[in-house]
C-alpha cells in the first residue's frame, strides 16, 4: 500500500461522488469535479492503493433478496486471551449472517449485525454460535423493527 498525501478538496469530492454512486463512469466524475479523465483517473487510482478506497460494491436491500430481519447481537465473554480471539473470530468467518462485527469499550465485548429471513433462522444461528464458540458469557439479540436512518457514506 503506497503512503497517502492529506485529501485536498478535489479528493474529497470525488469520494463524496463514489460513496453516492460507484456507478458512475470516470468521464462523468471528471466533469462533476472539474477535472479531465487522466488526472481524475490518477487520483481515484492512487486512492484505491493507498487504501482509502476499500473497494466498489453494489448496495443490495436485505428484504428483496429475502434477508429481512437485522438482529444486533451483543456478546459478552469470559475469556479474552489470543487464543479464544481466534477462535471467536474463525468462527464468525463461517456464519455469512453476521455482516458487521465490533469489538467494543464498555460492558460488552462484541456487537455483531447479524441478517436473517426470521425468527427460526435467527435461532439456528444463535445455536451454532454457542455451540462455535466457547465461553461465552452472555448472548444478547435485539431485533430491529424499523431502519430509520442508513447509509455506507461517509461524511467526508
Amino acid at each position: 500500500m503506497d503512503e497517502m498525501p492529506a485529501l485536498d478538496a478535489m479528493d474529497r469530492a470525488i469520494l463524496r461522488l463514489l460513496q453516492r454512486d460507484a456507478g458512475l463512469s470516470l468521464a462523468e466524475i471528471a466533469a462533476e469535479v472539474g477535472l479531465t479523465p487522466t488526472p481524475c483517473w490518477k487520483r481515484i487510482r492512487r486512492m484505491e492503493q493507498a487504501g482509502v478506497i476499500l473497494g466498489r460494491v453494489a448496495l443490495v436491500d436485505p428484504a428483496k433478496v429475502g434477508l429481512p430481519l437485522s438482529v444486533f447481537v451483543e456478546i459478552e465473554s469470559a475469556d479474552h486471551s489470543a487464543a479464544w480471539i481466534e477462535r471467536f473470530n474463525a468462527a464468525l468467518d463461517t456464519m455469512p449472517e453476521v455482516v458487521e462485527c465490533w469489538r467494543m469499550g464498555g460492558d460488552v465485548d462484541y456487537l455483531l449485525r447479524v441478517v436473517v429471513p426470521d425468527i427460526a433462522s435467527y435461532d439456528a444461528f444463535y445455536r451454532r454460535l454457542v455451540a462455535a464458540v466457547p465461553s461465552l458469557r452472555n448472548v444478547t439479540g435485539r431485533f430491529a423493527m424499523e431502519r430509520v436512518k442508513g447509509t455506507t457514506a461517509l461524511p467526508i
